[in-house]
């Protein structure tokens, strides 16, 4: 890769690698001390809009959910954030990467992921120590 590419590449947003468009509705779950506040800040930067709490009654566009090993039950999460999902809508659910506290196992993710009705498309490095894994509905339940 030339300096150039990888200086191009380092200067995409954080939020622009997770797919997400300038006027798209997000709504955060789980926030604790611990996520990543710059990548939260490019989420906000890039849509124009503020993270909507996990209280919001609003349709969103973007799930963006922070889960640790230990937070509770995640296909009751993932069922929860459903709710809100617009058609076509997206959770992008970011766990802490190996070697982390809170990591969780991908085989745990896929498990509870497919019970919700959830097919994972994508897997990135959200954020130096988050993993970020998209879940969407498959088309013919959208």
């Amino acid at each position: 890769m030339s300096a150039t590419a990888g200086q191009a590449q380092g200067e995409r947003g954080l939020a622009e690698r997770l797919g997400l468009k300038a006027g798209q509705v997000v709504q955060e779950i789980g926030w604790d001390e611990d996520v990543d506040d710059e990548l939260r800040d490019s989420i906000e930067n890039l849509t124009g809009n503020d993270l909507l709490d996990e209280e919001t009654d609003d349709v969103v566009d973007v799930v963006l959910l922070w889960w640790r090993d230990g937070d509770g039950d995640l296909f009751d999460v993932l069922t929860s954030a459903m709710r809100a999902l617009a058609e076509g809508g997206q959770i992008w659910l970011l766990t802490p990467k190996a070697g982390r506290d809170g990591h969780v196992e991908p085989s745990d993710i896929g498990e509870d992921a497919a019970t919700a009705g959830l097919s994972q498309t994508s897997s990135i490095s959200a954020a130096p120590d988050w993993s970020g894994t998209r879940l969407v509905a498959p088309k013919g339940r959208r």
